[in-house]
C-alpha cells in the first residue's frame, strides 16, 4: 500500500505491506533507530513517537494508518550541539542508564509538558505510566522531566 507521511518534518512516500508496524517502518526504512523495539505488545513504550502531536506507541499502529500524518521520532527532539530541555534534563539528573527506555521517556513527557509546563511530580509518574524503566527507579526520570519543565520555563521567559 503506498503512504506519505510527514516524518521529522520530511514528506516520505513509500509502498508499504498492509501489516507493518509503524515501529518496524521508521527503524528498517528509515533509518530512524532512536525509535526501540521492547516487547511489541505497548507494554514498555520504547517505541513511542509523535502521531500528530501525540505521543503513541509506534508498536500499536501500522504504517499505513500513519498515511497523511505527522509523525515525530525522537531523532527531531535536538541535536548534539542544542539539546532538547527533555534530553538535557535525563543528562543532567541521571535519568538514564541503559538508555533503552529513554526515547520513549522522552517523547512521552514531551506530550506533558507541551499540555501543562508545570506538571506536578504525580501528574509527570501519570504522564509516564505506560513506560517502563528497568535500572534507575524512575525518582530520577521524574527529576529530569521536572528539570526540563523549568528549563523550558526559563527559556520561554
Amino acid at each position: 500500500m503506498k503512504i506519505r507521511v510527514h516524518v521529522n518534518g520530511e514528506a516520505q512516500a513509500a509502498d508499504v505491506a498492509p501489516r507493518l508496524l509503524l515501529v518496524h517502518w521508521l527503524r528498517e526504512d528509515l533509518g530512524l533507530t532512536g525509535t526501540h523495539i521492547g516487547c511489541e505488545t505497548s507494554l514498555c513504550g520504547a517505541c513511542t513517537v509523535h502521531v500528530d502531536g501525540r505521543a503513541v506507541k509506534s508498536c500499536t499502529l501500522l504504517a499505513v494508518q500513519a498515511d497523511g500524518r505527522e509523525v515525530k521520532t525522537i531523532e527531531a527532539m535536538g541535536e548534539a550541539d542544542a539539546l532538547h530541555p527533555l534530553q538535557t534534563g535525563f543528562w543532567e539528573e541521571h535519568g538514564l542508564q541503559c538508555g533503552y527506555c529513554t526515547p520513549g521517556m522522552i517523547m512521552s513527557a514531551a506530550e506533558l509538558l507541551a499540555a501543562n509546563p508545570s506538571p506536578s511530580d504525580a501528574e509527570v509518574r501519570h504522564a509516564l505510566e505506560g513506560n517502563i524503566c528497568r535500572c534507575t527507579g524512575y525518582q530520577q526520570i521524574v527529576d529530569a522531566v521536572q528539570h526540563a519543565a523549568r528549563l523550558a520555563r526559563e527559556r520561554r521567559a
